[in-house]
C-alpha cells in the first residue's frame, strides 16, 4: 500500500479537493449554518484491532453532527450492535456529545463529505482513497477491517493497490489483505437496507461478531 508522507489519515473540515461535494456542503451550510457541515472525521479508539469503513457522510447524519453514522438510522443498528459486542461504553444518542466512546473498534468513511442523495462519484470516491490510505496506515493495530457496501469493499481493495476481482463483493464475505489483514464486508447498515430486509438485525450482529473474531482471534 502506497501513501504519500503529506496526505494525513484525517482530512480537513474544509477539503477543497471535490468541487460537487464543496459546493453541497456550502448550500448545507448557508440553510443550516449550525451544523458541522465539514469532511467528518473518524471516530473511535486509536489503537483498535477492528476498522470499519462506510460510506460517506449523510446529510443528517455525520455532516450535521460531525462524527460518523451519528444522527440517522444505521447508527442506531451499528453502534447498538457495537455495544452489545463490548465494543463500545455509554448510552448513544445520536448526539456527539453523548459521551458515547469506542473499545477496540474506529469508524470512518470512504468518502470524508457528505455528497448529495448519498451518491458520490467514482472521481470522488478515488480522490478522497488518499485519506482512507493514511487511515488504514496509521490504524497499525487493526487486524480487520469491515467494509459496509459495496463502494467502502472496493475502496478498500483499491486502498491496498489490490483490484475488485481480488474479491468479490457479497454479504459476510471475507478476503485476506496484505500485512496479515482481513477484510469482512456486509451489506450497510442503512434504512433502506434494513427496512427491505436485505440486511437483518440478525445478520448484521452475525458479520459484527465475525469482524470482531477476526480481529481479536476470539469468539464473541
Amino acid at each position: 500500500m502506497k501513501i504519500s508522507t503529506d496526505v494525513p489519515a484525517e482530512a480537513p473540515k474544509d477539503c477543497p479537493l471535490c468541487p460537487r461535494l464543496v459546493a453541497y456542503r456550502e448550500a448545507n451550510a448557508r440553510a443550516e449554518p449550525d451544523w458541522f457541515n465539514g469532511a467528518a472525521p473518524s471516530f473511535g479508539d486509536p489503537k483498535a484491532r477492528l476498522l470499519i469503513v462506510g460510506l460517506a457522510p449523510g446529510r443528517m447524519g455525520a455532516n450535521r453532527t460531525g462524527r460518523p453514522f451519528t444522527g440517522d438510522y444505521a447508527g442506531d443498528l451499528l453502534y447498538g450492535t457495537l455495544k452489545k459486542l463490548g465494543l463500545a461504553e455509554g448510552e448513544y444518542r445520536a448526539d456527539p456529545k453523548d459521551g458515547f466512546t469506542l473499545k477496540g473498534a474506529m469508524i470512518t468513511n470512504a468518502v470524508r463529505c457528505a455528497p448529495p442523495e448519498n451518491k458520490p462519484t467514482p472521481a470522488e470516491i478515488a480522490t478522497c482513497r488518499d485519506f482512507l490510505r493514511a487511515r488504514i496506515a496509521a490504524s497499525k493495530q487493526a487486524r480487520a477491517i469491515l467494509a459496509l457496501g459495496s463502494i467502502a469493499h472496493e475502496s478498500v481493495l483499491r486502498a491496498h493497490d489490490l483490484k475488485p476481482s481480488h474479491a468479490k463483493f457479497a454479504h459476510a464475505c471475507e478476503a485476506e489483505l496484505p500485512q496479515g489483514r482481513v477484510l469482512i464486508s456486509s451489506y450497510h447498515c442503512s434504512r433502506y437496507n434494513t427496512q427491505t430486509r436485505r440486511l437483518t438485525t440478525e445478520m448484521f450482529e452475525a458479520v459484527m461478531k465475525r469482524a470482531k473474531q477476526l480481529a481479536y482471534g476470539v469468539t464473541p
